[in-house]
């Protein structure tokens, strides 16, 4: 028995998330009906995180152990060749068996990518958040470089669970044109639930001119004086594109010498 880990990417527009649900399509619900037509006997996957309805993802981590007797490339070959056409597995590896995708993850990556025009566009709209009037791209850098550190995060999102707290670090948050889009990039130690489309939200608010940026200082400073909730940038314009490790956590030499 092995445990491997995944790199999965996924159009999210037609599952309803990331978790199992009982009568609706999701990532994991897919995953593991194929995983069991090779002889999987696990009850549940190991995932990084759990994206929301809509949202879409290029690099999340997935594990899970199994017996294979065949090349790594061969079970990345037989899972891509089972899964539905919106979901892929791009990379596979053998990892230590205590790795858990999820708790030691050291970073996450989210990009959010916007689009400013008067008319929607269809074939832009599956991956991007339709925004008029126009967001001014100076602007919106400005609002994102107030993000990094460690902050109070309760006026934008949840915990997971009700003890945890809502300070999070942000490592890095930036903005830049790829014509047409505008695309938000942001990393943290780890997020709240919605976390990642409140902060766009409002930055798109100040892109606009209708807020100013020392709305989103206070909102970090003194949350209790903000809004209960910031607004919530639509899902489909979010995807989680890298999760990241350090390098104790696995050994592939260890690994493979077992």
């Amino acid at each position: 028995m092995v445990r491997y880990q995944i790199i999965l990417a996924y159009d999210g527009s037609l599952f309803k998330g990331f978790q199992r649900q009982a009568t609706a399509r999701s990532v994991q619900g897919e995953l593991e009906s194929v995983l069991r037509q090779l002889n999987w006997k696990g009850r549940t996957i190991l995932a990084a995180g759990r994206t929301d309805t809509g949202v879409h993802a290029t690099g999340q981590v997935v594990a899970f152990d199994l017996d294979w007797s065949h090349p790594v490339a061969e079970l990345q070959q037989a899972m891509n060749g089972l899964l539905p056409v919106d979901i892929a597995v791009q990379e596979i590896r053998p990892v230590k068996p205590d790795f858990h995708p999820r708790y030691h993850a050291a970073w996450r990556r989210y990009r959010y990518q916007i689009y400013c025009q008067p008319v929607r566009h269809p074939l832009l709209d599956r991956y991007a958040w339709q925004v008029w009037p126009p967001a001014e791209l100076p602007r919106l850098q400005d609002a994102a470089s107030r993000l990094a550190g460690t902050h109070e995060y309760a006026a934008f999102g949840t915990p997971p669970r009700p003890e945890s707290n809502t300070i999070r670090t942000v490592f890095q948050a930036d903005w830049w044109e790829s014509a047409p889009h505008l695309v938000l990039e942001i990393t943290a130690q780890a997020f709240l639930y919605h976390m990642v489309r409140r902060l766009v939200h409002i930055q798109v608010l100040i892109g606009q001119g209708r807020l100013d940026t020392e709305t989103l200082v206070r909102s970090l400073d003194a949350p209790q004086d903000a809004p209960v909730r910031h607004g919530l940038a639509p899902a489909h314009g979010l995807t989680l594109v890298e999760v990241g490790y350090p390098p104790e956590v696995w050994s592939i030499d260890e690994v493979l010498e077992k």
